[in-house]
Formats: structure tokens, C-alpha cells, sequence
């Protein structure tokens, strides 16, 4: 089978002198255990891109083959009854998704604004004082640049309930913390990287919690059961700063 390995960020240029012409980042595929596959896209991460993803995971929910049809960052996770066996049916199952994903349009999905009342800083951000730190910028500056976008929901995943969020303001971005902390509440407000979420129940973390919110992500007595979907958006309400 032609599974490959995705094409390094930013390696999709010759090096100068060399004569030839870019070379096109292309999609990987490969397996989950015996019964699934994961399709990444190429590329960076962008709501352009995971709306795409939101179109090829429509289209491939409707093949027969294909019992679910997970989105996540800017990646696909199909499940099967049963995964085609031979080299020729994997192949003829990779050429149809890679296929799909070329002739794939950005499918805008019309959700909900979710506004979410945080608490920042204090017992319930306990680490603003690293963001502080890593950004050089004041916990009223982090304040207002985490509290004004719109974040789309690109997908759920991590534990149940779990928003993946996209649009964070660049000059807030910290690491992920080295040692993660062996338990964060439900509500955390954390900064990992270039993104930021909400968790929705307690449990372990490596990101920078910097604020909590009371609000509830996952009931399992609703229909659905996650409050938030792809396509919905958050915004995060200001609701009292403590230094």
C-alpha cells in the first residue's frame, strides 16, 4: 500500500540553484489499528483547510464502507465495519479519498455563539504568571487579546465535550508546559501553543490555564450530549481579572 509519511512543514520549496520546480505538499493516509484510517491534510492548520475537512468528512460519511467519519485538526478519521484488506482495495480507498480532498470545496457551517464568562487569573488560572512571563505582556494585555476574537470550533476530540479552537491572537502564544499538571478542573481556560480551549471535565493537562468558566460541555443525558459542535463559535465574556 502507498500510505505516506506527511510532507514536512515548509518543505514544499527546491533549495535555490537546484533548477526544479516547488513540489506540491500532499495529503498522508495511514492506519488505526484494523478497523480505521486517519487522512491528514497538508498544509498549515487553517479554518480555510478544517472547513474542508468539515466537506470531505460529509462526503465520506455517506460511503457505504464507512461506518463514521470523525473530524479533527486539520485531519480525518474514518472507522469501517470492516477495512478493505488487500494492497489493491487500500490503494483503491486512499486514490478515492485523496481524490475528494482535491476536489473538496471550504464548507461553512452555520453554528451557534456560545458565550463563555471567565474568571481569569487567580486559583482558577494558576498559571497567568507563566504566560505573563513568556509573553513580556501584562495580565491585562492577555486579557483583552484572549477575550476578543470569535473562535470557531474546528472539532471535538481530547475527552468528551472538548472544543479544538482556532483564532487565537499569535502574541499570546506560550508552550506547552514541560511537566504537565496531573489534574485540571472541568471549566479550565488553558493556552497551549498557538491555540487555546476550554476542558470539559477534570483530568491531566500540559497547557497554561490562565482563567475558568462554570459553564457545563457534556451531558451525557442530552442529544447530543456535547454542547459544542464544529461550526459553532465561542466567545469568551470578561468576567472579573484577579492578580
Amino acid at each position: 500500500m502507498s500510505f505516506r509519511p506527511a510532507a514536512p512543514k515548509g518543505a514544499g520549496t527546491a533549495a535555490a540553484g537546484e533548477g526544479t520546480s516547488p513540489i506540491a505538499p500532499t495529503a498522508s493516509v495511514s492506519l488505526l489499528g484494523t478497523t480505521a484510517l486517519l487522512f491528514e491534510a497538508p498544509g498549515e492548520l487553517a479554518l480555510s483547510s478544517q472547513q474542508r475537512i468539515w466537506a470531505l468528512a460529509r462526503e465520506a460519511q455517506a460511503w457505504p464502507e464507512v461506518r463514521e467519519a470523525v473530524p479533527g485538526m486539520n485531519n480525518l478519521m474514518l472507522t469501517f465495519e470492516r477495512l478493505p484488506r488487500s494492497a489493491a482495495a487500500l490503494d483503491a480507498l486512499e486514490a478515492r479519498l485523496q481524490a475528494a480532498w482535491e476536489a473538496a470545496a471550504p464548507l461553512p457551517l452555520e453554528g451557534r455563539v456560545v458565550e463563555l464568562p471567565v474568571v481569569y487569573g487567580g486559583e482558577g488560572g494558576p498559571h497567568m504568571a507563566d504566560v505573563v512571563a513568556h509573553t513580556g505582556l501584562s495580565v491585562d494585555e492577555i486579557v483583552e487579546l484572549h477575550s476578543t476574537p470569535v473562535y470557531p470550533v474546528y472539532a471535538l476530540g481530547s475527552h468528551p465535550g472538548y472544543c479544538y479552537l482556532g483564532g487565537m491572537d499569535p502574541r499570546i502564544a506560550t508552550p506547552r508546559r514541560k511537566v504537565p499538571v496531573l489534574s485540571i478542573p472541568g471549566g479550565a481556560v488553558s493556552i497551549g501553543g498557538a491555540q487555546t480551549g476550554v476542558s470539559a471535565s477534570a483530568g491531566p493537562s500540559g497547557w497554561n490555564t490562565i482563567g475558568s468558566t462554570a459553564m457545563s460541555f457534556f451531558d451525557p443525558s442530552q442529544d447530543p450530549p456535547a454542547r459544542l459542535q464544529p461550526g459553532d463559535m465561542i466567545r469568551f465574556r470578561v468576567q472579573g481579572v484577579i492578580r
